[in-house]
């Protein structure tokens, strides 16, 4: 007799997701073969036209293997974030649950929950999630959940609501007093004890009516197969409570034992005290954020038609024209085209002293003006504002992780069934070798209470939330928190020159013709470089006009990348760059070499211009400019070199002009002559042998190394690309904010490792104390309190830093 085995095929999932990058139907085919590679996977399909790929694939199949796929055939799947804000977490277990349940949703690529700012950052594949399936998953998780929205920009609202909240923790100590007072008489031989029956009507309300909190959450957590802090709460007092109840049933009021209703009552007191002071501290900790909201007018005068009219802020649209008068906080981003004032940037950039604004100046929303009425014609509202932006950066770092919290979430994932398994043990022990089982319940229950996760989860977040905070009160923007704690390590900082160590306002010094026709080289010079906005044609520009020399149309213009320019001008194939250029191009330097070497000895950057349309390339002239170095960098620099850190100059400047430069500011080590693509692999050089590196720069040239460095320090003085591949971007054009970012960074670390280590100690040292019976559990009860109050306030400590110019 044989058996037939019946093979039942492994339950699969249809998986469907954008693909961005694809071009033609070759990328089609390519995407399908990789997506096809992937083991599990038993069909795909992909769509050009709807630039979306269907897979069907085993359940074991994760979104992250095909993502992988789709990375390595060279293009990317498309990923939206989506924002939450969670209510009912107490501590880190309850974060780990979170994300735990928020991961499991199809589609999710990366989750990040943040105690602190109780708001969830989840990463997913566009069509795959959305925000309905996300707030499910975390109320199936035990908790409440609502999408942000994008402008929000608000605090917490749970800690704002808590901290209103103050009521319930008067009430139970009101409750609670005259089950404590007793204990006070007994030391002066006083019996005040009250009937049992008068300390049950006051436990009762306080442990199952203002303690409800503890069930709640500790039920959702049981049902979400899980433990937490509630959970921990709930048990150890409903043990006292429940051990008080049984001797009063048995032993009634006559000769009745100790009760314990006042541990249980004065640990829910406690715990609720130390719940509503942490959020207190938790809500200063975003008072960053909530002092940039309040800088947003909600209304601008609006001048249309020849007549000023107030309107909403949200009703501005760009090219609008607004009315500033003295004294008023500017409504948007704009630019002076009329009138002349003083404006207040502080709040924003960190400047002290106002900044004056003249005609074609910008001005930024948020700002104060002073004394003169302004007309601004608009450029930016909304979310595209520079202070929604700010708001945005800011709320961003405080949202993600930073590295070392990785550790923390796995220690807490564990941390509450080692706690719950550590008090059974404790009652198991004490009752089987002394025989005393009171003893046993009220030693287990000090385990549970004192064991509370709700430190070692707002250990980091805190300590973000501060150093990023106010690091944005001085001009600094942190943009995640990665950075804030990488920057802590850095030992050597790149500097690139231009525009950051000197002022970017280049002037032509000098110019000169090798044939003696000073005004044709500068001609020429100006015709090629007419429409460009690099700072060196500027300066070219503005000596052909004080000059009164006239610029000739130049044809087929285009820039040779690292290297300088190229243009037809009245008939003659000219190029215009460094002396690198002239080299490859074959140019003879050799009739004005004497006089550019003597021009770059004096720091000056000096540009050639050839004439390369006949057989042998011949040498029209060069251009000298000088630019001032910022009378703040020798400062930044020293500050730099008494925080230990080494300091290098990165510029494609010609070595003599980087040499006066880096010996004028005490630079310790100087790369010239660098072209753009180059200026990464130095950076990585820098790195070598384990050194953390920062960059600093303002360029679009500058925005590989920027990325490549360990931590990349824009200049919000220069371009917008340089500003997204930093991690920190500096509000002014102050290299001195270089150090600042670095001490900020140094001291929140610092706050990091201390609330860590204090986190650790208190369950380290108050577990074994409250297992051998050398704790009572109304002591625990308030070192469990204040460690987390104690942790927070640590944090808080940093909102006292003012930076170096304060």
């Amino acid at each position: 007799m044989s058996t037939l085995a019946t093979h039942v095929p492994p339950p699969s999932r249809r998986w469907s997701f954008p693909v961005e990058g694809m071009t033609c139907a070759s990328c089609v085919a390519r995407v399908e073969k990789f997506l096809a590679a992937v083991p599990g996977v038993k069909d795909a399909t992909v769509n050009l036209a709807t630039e979306a790929a269907t897979v069907e694939a085993d359940a074991a199949v994760g979104l992250d293997s095909l993502r992988s796929a789709v990375e390595k055939a060279g293009y990317q799947l498309a990923e939206q974030t989506v924002e939450l804000q969670i209510e009912g977490m107490t501590c880190a277990s309850c974060v780990g649950r979170v994300e735990k349940a928020l991961r499991r949703v199809p589609g999710v690529v990366a989750a990040e929950v943040n105690l602190a700012t109780e708001r969830a950052l989840v990463r997913v594949a566009a069509r795959e999630a959305d925000s309905s399936s996300l707030v499910a998953a975390v109320e199936k998780a035990g908790y409440a959940a609502a999408p942000v929205a994008a402008m929000a920009g608000q605090a917490p609202a749970t800690a704002v609501r808590r901290g209103a909240d103050w009521w319930p923790i008067a009430l139970a100590a009101a409750l609670s007093l005259p089950l404590v007072l007793p204990m006070f008489g007994a030391l002066w031989g006083s019996d005040w004890m009250l009937p049992g029956w008068v300390q049950w009507a006051l436990a009762t309300p306080v442990q199952f009516w203002l303690g409800a909190r503890f069930y709640r959450a500790g039920w959702k957590a049981l049902r979400a197969g899980a433990g937490n802090m509630d959970l921990l709460v709930a048990l150890g007092t409903s043990a006292g409570y429940g051990l008080s109840v049984y001797q009063l049933g048995v032993h009634g009021d006559h000769g009745m034992p100790h009760l314990y209703f006042e541990a249980s009552a004065v640990v829910i007191t406690l715990v609720l005290l130390g719940k509503w002071l942490e959020a207190r501290a938790k809500r200063q900790t975003t008072e960053a954020i909530r002092a940039l909201n309040a800088l947003r007018p909600e209304r601008a005068r609006v001048r249309r038609r020849g007549v000023d009219v107030d309107v909403p802020v949200g009703e501005v649209q760009p090219g609008d024209l607004v009315v500033v008068r003295p004294g008023e906080r500017v409504p948007v981003d704009g630019e002076v085209v009329e009138g002349a004032s003083q404006i207040d940037e502080s709040l924003i950039t960190g400047e002290s002293l106002p900044v004056a604004k003249h005609l074609g100046d910008p001005v930024t929303g948020g700002s104060v003006n002073a004394e003169g009425l302004l007309l601004v014609r608009t450029t930016a509202v909304g979310a595209e504002s520079t202070l929604s932006r700010i708001v945005r950066l800011v709320e961003s770092a405080q949202a993600k992780k930073a590295p070392i919290q990785r550790l923390v979430d796995r220690v807490s994932a564990v941390f509450v069934p080692v706690v719950i398994g550590i008090a059974a043990l404790t009652l198991l022990g004490w009752g089987g070798v002394t025989g005393d089982w009171e003893a046993a319940i009220l030693n287990a229950v000090a385990v549970l209470v004192i064991a509370c996760p709700c430190a070692l989860g707002l250990a980091t977040p805190t300590a973000i939330m501060a150093g990023t905070g106010v690091a944005a009160r001085r001009g600094i923007l942190i943009k995640d928190a990665e950075a804030l704690e990488v920057a802590h390590g850095v030992k050597v900082v790149a500097f690139d020159k231009t525009g950051t160590l000197t002022e970017g306002k280049p002037e032509l010094v000098a110019f000169e013709a090798a044939d003696g026709d000073h005004r044709a080289l500068l001609g020429a010079s100006a015709a090629i470089q007419a429409n460009s906005e690099h700072p060196l044609a500027r300066a070219v520009m503005d000596a052909a006009k004080r000059h009164q020399v006239g610029v000739p149309p130049a044809t087929e213009v285009r820039a040779v990348a690292g290297r300088g320019m190229a243009a037809l001008v009245r008939g003659r194939s000219l190029r215009l760059g460094s002396s690198r250029f002239m080299q490859e191009l074959k140019v003879d330097l050799s009739p004005l070499s004497a006089r550019a070497e003597q021009l770059q000895s004096q720091g000056r950057t000096v540009s050639w211009l050839a004439d390369v349309g006949a057989a042998q390339p011949r040498l029209i002239g060069l251009l000298a400019f000088g630019d001032a170095v910022k009378a703040n960098a020798f400062d930044a620099v020293r500050r730099l070199h008494q925080l230990s850190i080494t300091t290098v100059l990165v510029t494609g400047d010609n070595h003599g002009s980087a040499r006066v430069a880096g010996e004028q500011l005490g630079i310790d080590r100087i790369e010239a002559e660098v072209l753009p693509e180059d200026k990464a692999n130095i950076v990585a050089r820098l790195k070598q042998g384990g050194q953390r590196v920062a960059m600093v720069g303002d360029g679009i040239n500058d925005a590989p190394a920027l990325a490549a460095a360990d931590v990349g320090i824009a200049m919000s003085t220069g371009t917008d690309v340089a500003m997204h591949a930093a991690g920190v971007t500096l509000m002014r054009g102050n290299p001195a904010l270089v150090a600042d970012a670095i001490d900020i960074s140094r001291r929140s670390y610092a706050k990091i490792r201390q609330n860590l280590f204090w986190a650790f100690v208190y369950n380290v040292v108050g577990i074994p104390l409250a297992a051998f019976g050398l704790l009572s559990p109304v002591i625990a009860g308030a070192a469990m309190a204040f460690s987390s109050v104690s942790v927070v306030t640590n944090a808080l400590m940093l909102r006292r830093w003012k930076g170096s110019e304060q």
